[in-house]
């Protein structure tokens, strides 16, 4: 995941969204390092590298990160093309737009 694209999410992070929440939201990339991402009452935290028990997840390409970050790409049709595949609590997959709303 680029610093870039790192920026932007955490710039977008809504700790109202977050509020009593205490998830690990793991993310696989075929073209990038391994991060996750903690997100623990309010507070988000960024790391490299694998979770040993995450939440939720997710495996997909930088480029489709950054489509659904972008709003270009839809979550729902990523998932069904096989752009984007979910292990875990699925439906937490679903509140990352919520969590990380667009400017």
């Amino acid at each position: 995941m680029s610093q870039s694209t790192l920026d932007t999410l955490i710039a977008r992070f809504d700790p109202q969204a977050a509020s009593g929440m205490d998830e690990v939201f793991q993310f696989h990339f075929d073209d990038a390092a391994s991060h996750y991402l903690v997100i623990r009452d309010g507070e988000l935290a960024v790391e490299e590298g694998e979770h040993e028990d995450p939440s939720v997840s997710l495996s997909m390409s930088t480029d489709t990160l950054k489509g659904l970050m972008s709003g270009e790409v839809n979550g729902m049709t990523a998932f069904m093309t096989g752009k984007l595949k979910a292990t875990g609590n699925v439906m937490l997959a679903t509140q990352l737009t919520r969590l990380f709303p667009k400017g």
